[in-house]
């Protein structure tokens, strides 16, 4: 009976070995006959297509359709693009002048200086044209040939032909300087003596710029501290964890990554002991902080560490590695979903069970599922990271945003900076009523034409009669509303004087203290970071979020899953209102 036993467990020991042979010699039979059916049909494409063929633009577009069909995030980077992938990706470091630039009616602009580097100290403003670079005209390149020019090896000299309005172009020697752009852009105190940081990505080093932010701003004895994650789309995961670290315990585990391959499979704990483990602590997040900004806000808001402010996170799960390959290129792939502490996987999209036509459909609310935190709140997988407390987006009128599409807000700021040779500090500057008054007669000869989401609906029924054959019957009434829009849209520079003088008074500071005024200038109307404050200020409130007594404030009532759907259609109907 034992030996029967025995030849059975080893005749299913050779048949699941066989089986796996055959499954694997299956997969390279099939790789090998794909590659071969591929070269084929290159080569014979390129022997007989009738123009010629530019081969690595055709393999390129080959790979790339292949790449996505799996998923926004897998990608393959030809040695070409390799220095620009390392920017985006690993490190903001590279030779440069320190200066943003665009295109304009085929001439090319300083948008923004950054302080302390080369064209801020040449005097180099907003708004100057750069006409010449090393004596090659700039007239009819694009951003990206200008920039390639601007970057190259630190200590190199480098000369520019500068324009500044209509003065004579002027020619300015600069030595190029290296040039890190700062993962925490800005670190300082706001109302309440409460400390802010704004962290706009997770690249090389981010963990220490916070750890040394937050340091600097301890020396203030501050009631709490706002990590500001809002529009950041991630990065590097280690430096996550590092943040997370600054205050949470050591030995807490923070983010696990689970694949196909189980080897790959990682969970990342804490490792060092808290810098500040009580402070209270509020996190922002909108509708584009993604990725690793969701590892540090929604393993606070697991741990019951930090109460999070704003809007619902984008909703990336997968994490991605590099894989270098021949001639120096390099694939990105997605190789497995991050899990923070309280087990939920945040990915919004599901890019396995795509529609008939190809596109992706987000998780569905019956499929959400339940999880508690540290401390038995209930959050909940599948859409992105949940605020505590939610923020309806706020959007600038139509007005607004054609002065901004426009650039007459930048040229009216470019415009105040040669008239004024200083303002007030960028936390006091206001721009005086006189300073408006100004600034509409500025837009007297200017076209700043637009169409209202009234006049886009009217002309749309306009449309739909016109098809029916039945406009000649309304438009009397037609005519009429029209006239009346049209009336209300002379009023609009009077109706929303405070918005705009807003985002004026945040791009003239700009031109005086550089980045840096436009935060300072901003705390004024940030709706966020008030919240943020006044939570921390208020105990009680502070403690029944962290309870789950308090979670969507602006909805006002527990979470649960329907609370979420909720939460879900006032995101969308953000998100629609930014289509607009």
């Amino acid at each position: 009976m034992k030996k029967n036993y025995k030849k059975l467990l080893l005749g299913a020991g050779v048949l699941t070995l066989a089986i796996g042979v055959w499954s694997f010699s299956d997969d390279l039979f099939q790789v090998s006959k794909n590659l071969d059916v591929f070269a084929s049909l290159y080569k014979e494409v390129n022997l007989n297509y009738v123009d010629d063929i530019n081969s690595s633009k055709m393999i390129k577009t080959g790979v790339d359709a292949m790449l996505d069909g799996l998923d926004p995030y897998t990608e393959f980077v030809p040695e070409s693009e390799i220095e620009n992938y390392k920017l985006n990706y690993v490190s903001t470091q590279y030779g440069g002048i320190g200066a943003g630039i665009f295109s304009r009616n085929n001439n090319v602009y300083v948008s923004e200086v950054f302080e302390g580097f080369p064209a801020q100290k040449a005097d180099i403003r907003p708004g100057d044209q750069i006409v010449k670079i090393n004596g090659i005209d700039l007239n009819s390149k694009n951003s990206d040939e200008v920039s390639l020019l601007l970057k190259g090896s630190k200590g190199a000299v480098i000369k520019l032909l500068v324009k500044r309005g209509d003065d004579t172009p002027v020619e300015k020697n600069l030595i190029r300087d290296e040039i890190k752009q700062p993962n925490v852009s800005y670190y300082g105190m706001v109302s309440g003596n409460v400390g802010y940081i704004k962290l706009d990505r997770f690249l090389e080093n981010s963990g220490d710029e916070v750890t040394n932010a937050l340091v600097a701003l301890k020396k203030n004895n501050p009631n709490g501290i706002i990590l500001d994650l809002r529009s950041n789309g991630g990065g590097i995961l280690q430096e996550a964890v590092k943040i997370v670290n600054l205050f949470v315990p050591k030995g807490t585990t923070i983010v696990s990554q689970k694949g196909k391959i189980k080897e790959k499979d990682i969970t990342y704990s804490t490792v060092n002991t808290p810098l500040e483990p009580n402070l209270p602590l509020v996190v922002l997040v909108n509708s584009h902080s993604a990725s690793a900004s969701e590892i540090v806000a929604g393993s606070l808001q697991d741990l019951d560490r930090a109460v999070i402010i704003g809007q619902r996170s984008f909703g990336k799960g997968l994490v991605q590695q590099t894989f270098s390959l021949p001639y120096n290129s390099l694939v990105k792939i997605t190789i497995a979903k991050y899990y923070v502490p309280s087990g939920r996987c945040i990915q919004a999209l599901d890019y396995t069970h795509r529609k008939d036509d190809g596109s992706v459909v987000k998780v569905a609310d019956s499929l959400m599922h339940e999880f508690k935190t540290k401390d038995g709140r209930s959050v909940y997988d599948g859409g992105g990271i949940y605020p505590d407390i939610f923020m309806k987006q706020e959007h600038f009128a139509t007005i607004t945003q054609s002065l901004l599409g426009k650039l007459l807000i930048f040229d009216y700021a470019t415009h105040y900076r040669e008239t004024h040779a200083k303002i007030a500090d960028a936390r006091t500057f206001t721009l005086s009523d006189a300073d408006y008054d100004d600034f509409v007669k500025y837009l007297s000869n200017k076209n700043y034409s637009y169409n209202s989401p009234a006049e886009k609906a009217l002309d749309q029924m306009k449309d739909e009669a016109a098809k029916d054959k039945q406009f000649s019957e309304i438009q009397p009434e037609y005519d009429k509303l029209k006239a009346k829009l049209l009336a209300t849209k002379r009023n609009d520079l009077q109706l929303h004087k405070d918005e705009i003088k807003q985002v004026l008074e945040n791009e003239i500071t700009s031109r005086y203290y550089f980045q840096r005024g436009r935060y300072e200038t901003n705390f004024k109307f940030d709706r966020d970071i008030a919240q943020a404050v006044k939570t921390m200020q208020d105990r009680m409130q502070l403690d029944s979020v962290i309870k789950g007594e308090g979670q969507y404030k602006i909805i006002g009532k527990p979470v649960t899953a329907a609370t979420l759907a909720a939460a879900k259609k006032a995101d969308a109907d953000s998100d629609d209102d930014d289509d607009q």
